[in-house]
């Protein structure tokens, strides 16, 4: 199986400031392309443009809270305001909020669906005509839209319930997104990351992060540039192979 060049593509990554969505866009400016970050902190967006530059690659930051109205819109539109085109998105931006149905606050889980839900379909609407577009004209000949989704979409889990829920319903809209754009040549992919070191954790009470600690103190965590590997190394296969779900978890990991 050969890989495929992304010299000349242009990449767009939610999430961009940390974590998985930085060591992606990292990845991927590695590979060719030429990456739009967005993200809502600018700073940690200008450090990760600013390793890529530094690494002879091409990187446009975008500061964007992706859960105002339009934000998704305008998001896409500065993107090919900059590059003219749009070959690869990859919805990362997400947030986890752990806490039981009795403890938790309905704005919570309101903001879990606004990001994790809303957010990703409002950036997908936005990008697919473009996409389409790019792989109608671009060499590959295939566009690729990615989204990251969580163990958490196969595998309930307690405190848990509204996240596993964007994360189930992700895996069910991408597959139905999937064929629909087969025609197309845009390949719609699903990341399901295990237990990985970054700061999702942190957004939780010191209650359930301390829990949530102690229920991955046996395991060692997966590093954001293994998901980057993954995404990876599904955007650059030939057009005739799609890689539709891939479900990475932490060695030690059983759920």
């Amino acid at each position: 199986m050969y890989e495929q060049s992304l010299d000349g593509a242009v990449a767009l990554v939610t999430g961009a400031s940390s974590g998985i969505g930085a060591a992606t866009a990292r990845r991927l400016a590695r590979e060719g392309a030429a990456v739009a970050l967005a993200a809502r902190r600018r700073d940690r967006l200008e450090r990760v443009a600013s390793d890529i530059v530094k690494l002879g690659g091409e990187a446009v930051v975008s500061e964007a809270d992706l859960t105002e109205p339009g934000r998704a819109d305008d998001l896409v539109q500065d993107t090919l305001d900059r590059y003219g085109r749009l070959d690869i998105l990859v919805n990362n931006a997400g947030i986890m909020l752990l806490n039981s149905a009795l403890h938790t606050t309905v704005e919570e889980w309101d903001r879990m669906i606004s990001l994790n839900v809303a957010a990703l379909l409002h950036v997908t609407h936005a990008a697919v005509p473009h996409l389409i577009y790019a792989a109608s004209t671009s060499p590959r000949q295939v566009a690729d839209l990615v989204n990251v989704g969580s163990t958490a979409g196969r595998v309930a889990r307690p405190d848990s319930s509204v996240y596993g829920l964007t994360k189930s319903g992700l895996r069910s809209f991408s597959e139905s997104l999937r064929q629909e754009l087969i025609g197309e040549r845009v390949r719609v992919s699903v990341v399901e990351p295990g237990t990985v070191d970054t700061e999702l954790v942190d957004h939780v009470s010191d209650t359930t992060r301390d829990a949530a600690r102690r229920e991955v103190a046996g395991i060692e965590a997966l590093r954001p540039e293994d998901i980057a590997d993954a995404i990876s190394y599904i955007v650059t296969r030939e057009r005739r192979v799609a890689v539709n779900e891939l479900l990475v978890r932490a060695a030690d990991q059983t759920w």
